[in-house]
């Protein structure tokens, strides 16, 4: 094929629209084929409006495509000449197997480029009036995911209390396992602590108290469809559990200093 496609793999950031980096908004408006997931948002559609859109989302407890099928479709359709964006929530280096869809790209020679996106392990807690750092706090942060037992158990066996703030994506399931490995390795019950849902979306929706009140926390009822987003059944959630999540109702909502008050 004198001239063949390629595949862009992009980062919908946390789920606003306004948060897509200009680099992912050209290459939707040059897509034939969008593969998206399922936290990328509905308004997304109107930035590619000729492209086909093609839902490989994945969601827990759903059925969902197999990850070997949407590398096939991938490979596919930019063999066949055009140009598929692979629209993944978040960042796709950040627990969304960008990698793995990378490697069969290059393994079966098709041209591709990665346009990172904005991470809701940062986006989420920074919405949320919640910086992952801060002075005197926290100098650092560790993401994991809570998708099983495996993903989290060595990292924050070996964390001592105190020593970075935690940042759970799809955790909102384990919770109470993982409060309850951080409180056998010595954290305090009082730890501040936030859990998060559709944090960028017209649902957004979070709780602050103490970490062992954590695992008891529960959800509003999801909104309804016609809402377009809203808190979803099963909504992956983010946990921050870390001193600074105690900022969150000062930073909240900030002011914007004006000329006079500088």
């Amino acid at each position: 094929m004198n001239h063949p496609g390629r595949v862009t793999l992009v980062g919908a950031g946390p789920g606003d629209p306004d948060l897509l980096t200009v680099r992912a908004v050209r290459r939707l408006a040059e897509a034939d084929l969008v593969l998206y997931d399922a936290l990328s948002s509905p308004e997304a559609r109107t930035l590619a409006p000729e492209a086909r859109w093609f839902f490989v989302g994945k969601r827990a407890g759903s059925h969902s495509m197999a990850q070997d099928t949407i590398n096939r479709l991938m490979i596919r359709e930019a063999l066949r000449g055009r140009h598929v964006v692979r629209l993944k929530s978040g960042d796709p280096f950040v627990l969304g197997r960008g990698g793995e869809e990378a490697l069969a790209l290059v393994a079966a020679g098709i041209a591709f480029e990665v346009v990172p996106g904005v991470s809701s392990a940062i986006a989420a807690p920074g919405l949320a009036g919640i910086p992952v750092t801060h002075r005197g706090l926290s100098t650092g942060f560790v993401v994991v995911s809570g998708h099983a037992e495996s993903a989290y158990a060595a990292l924050l066996d070996g964390l001592a209390p105190k020593s970075a703030t935690v940042v759970v994506l799809m955790g909102v399931g384990a919770r109470r396992a993982i409060v309850d490995r951080l409180l056998a390795r010595g954290w305090a019950a009082n730890t501040p602590s936030a859990l998060l849902a559709g944090t960028a979306t017209p649902g957004a929706w979070q709780w602050t108290g103490p970490l062992h009140q954590l695992p008891d926390v529960a959800f509003p009822e999801p909104a309804a469809p016609s809402a377009g987003y809203g808190i979803m059944p099963r909504s992956p959630g983010i946990l921050i559990i870390g001193d600074v999540v105690q900022l969150a109702h000062a930073l909240q909502q900030p002011t914007v200093a004006t000329a006079s008050a500088l």
